[in-house]
């Protein structure tokens, strides 16, 4: 990814710090004139790939991504230095359960989604696609 086609943010993996993650991605986002539902779904991915990250990971940093692959397609990417490879069981939220919803969000928001060993941190990368429509 170009680097003026990109945004990036290292954080402390530290719940408080997804709302400074989220506010630094749509900052970016706004600068691009992206079309709102695009930015709110994007921020959206931000927020429930970096939760997981800091919530399910022993990593003490985690470092949150975004930018265009194509001139349509925006990819999200969150990096922690957790063991690559680790999975959580499937989760199925109840009704009366307040977590356990994310990942379920973000297949039904993004075009494509899954997860790599990151290249940055030796850890998982969690990535998420969105398709600016026409």
């Amino acid at each position: 990814m170009s680097p003026e086609r990109t945004h990036w943010i290292e954080l402390p993996a530290h719940r408080s710090n997804i709302r400074i993650a989220r506010h630094s991605m749509q900052a970016r986002l706004a600068a691009w004139r992206l079309p709102c539902e695009m930015s709110a779904d994007t921020v959206l991915l931000v927020s429930e790939l970096a939760t997981n990250a800091v919530c399910h990971t022993p990593g003490m940093r985690v470092l949150c991504g975004i930018g265009f692959v194509a001139d349509n397609c925006l990819r999200v990417e969150v990096h922690d230095h957790g063991c690559p490879g680790s999975t959580l069981p499937p989760c199925e939220a109840g009704p009366e359960d307040e977590n356990g919803r994310g990942l379920f969000l973000v297949q039904e928001i993004a075009h494509a989604w899954g997860v790599d060993r990151s290249r940055l941190t030796g850890g998982n990368a969690v990535w998420a696609t969105l398709i600016r429509s026409a």
